[in-house]
């Protein structure tokens, strides 16, 4: 499963690396809403939430639709500008119908096709497909459907009051610390891209992210299967500090494509790819699978130990012990004429956190 971006015919200079400080202000009210995801920066959150006056927690808590489970498209610009004030500007220039539509996306937590290319503000189906939605996702999701339905100006323009006024609460100091990082990251992709290509740009983005042989295709490995065209406006990627682990992709039809990565940790783990995930997953599902990887955490064995302690025959034994070698769980080491196997500790326990960081990015 793929997101995968047409960049054929595309020059070279559509292909942009740039900060966003609006980009990187709804990482963080991300964080803020869903500190689990990032325990990092789970002390920085509650220091945040202690230091808020209630009036405004409560407006955040009341728009955190927009940035909780996924972000609205409008967040992250295809165009990145240098401060946050341009680029709320930008923002305020999106029709009602482009803005309540992503919004309701978004804060539905639903696919875009059930709104089907139709605005949930002239047209009464979507309208009605949004509000149900909404409704069973909670009452404050419900409220500010309703309410943006009704008269999107006034939330729209309630959101942006609460979004400036989240720089003086605590954006401006955490931006002030992670430009720094960004800027570094930035002059490392943007040199990569001038001089090695895209491919070797992409390639230290994140392991999740790839050019395809054909060079016509952005592969981003996530649970999804979409396609999308940058065509003229091109691709943006933009850097996060606030993002880690995420890897968020804008792709709605009409939309530029972007997407944010999670700038590398100081010595970053490679990330397993989602297909890697699936497939150990797979072959653990079988319970003659579990049971031979029950014995073999207890030392190395033989295929004929492991047929004659479960009863089972050696060349079943080989043919289950054959996907779970493919799988990466296993190892194995030759000792004579004897082939032992063993649990392959580390990638069994890293099994977890990889399933994790797949599905998040």
């Amino acid at each position: 499963m793929t997101l995968r971006i047409d960049v054929g015919g595309l020059p070279s200079e559509r292909v942009r690396f740039a900060a966003s400080p609006l980009a990187e202000l709804t990482a963080m009210l991300h964080v803020l809403a869903e500190p689990g995801h990032h325990p990092q920066y789970a002390g920085w959150a509650a220091d945040v939430w202690a230091g808020l006056r209630p009036e405004f927690a409560e407006r955040l808590r009341e728009a955190e639709f927009l940035w909780r489970s996924s972000q609205a498209d409008f967040l992250i610009p295809g165009r990145p500008r240098s401060t946050l004030a341009e680029e709320l500007d930008d923002v305020d220039r999106i029709d009602d119908e482009t803005y309540v539509t992503a919004a309701l996306v978004t804060t539905c937590g639903s696919n875009r096709v059930h709104f089907r290319g139709r605005s949930p503000l002239s047209d009464a189906t979507a309208r009605e497909r949004a509000l149900d939605v909404a409704q069973a996702r909670g009452a404050q999701q419900e409220a500010f459907a309703e309410r943006l339905l009704a008269d999107p100006a006034a939330v729209r323009a309630r959101v942006r009051r609460t979004l400036e006024e989240c720089a003086e609460a605590f954006f401006d100091a955490a931006w002030a610390d992670v430009a720094v990082q960004l800027a570094t990251d930035l002059r490392l992709k943007n040199e990569l891209l001038r001089r090695q290509g895209l491919g070797v740009a992409l390639a230290s983005v994140s392991g999740a992210v790839t050019l395809a042989p054909d060079g016509d295709r952005i592969i981003v490995d996530k649970v999804q299967d979409k396609s999308t065209a940058a065509r003229g406006g091109g691709v943006t990627f933009i850097p996060s500090v606030f993002g880690r682990p995420h890897l968020v992709a804008v792709h709605a039809p009409g939309w530029h494509p972007v997407v944010q990565y999670p700038v590398a940790e100081p010595r970053p783990a490679e990330p397993v790819a989602l297909e890697t995930v699936t497939a150990r997953l797979e072959a653990l599902a079988h319970p003659v699978r579990l049971r031979l990887l029950r014995t073999l955490a207890r030392g190395p064995h033989t295929t004929a130990e492991l047929a004659h302690f479960w009863e089972l025959t050696p060349p079943e034994v080989s043919r289950h012990l054959a996907v779970l070698r493919r799988a990466g769980l296993l190892t194995s080491r030759r000792q004579g004429r004897y082939v032992r196997y063993a649990l392959n500790l580390s990638d069994v326990t890293s099994l977890g956190a990889d399933l994790l960081a797949a599905v998040l990015r």
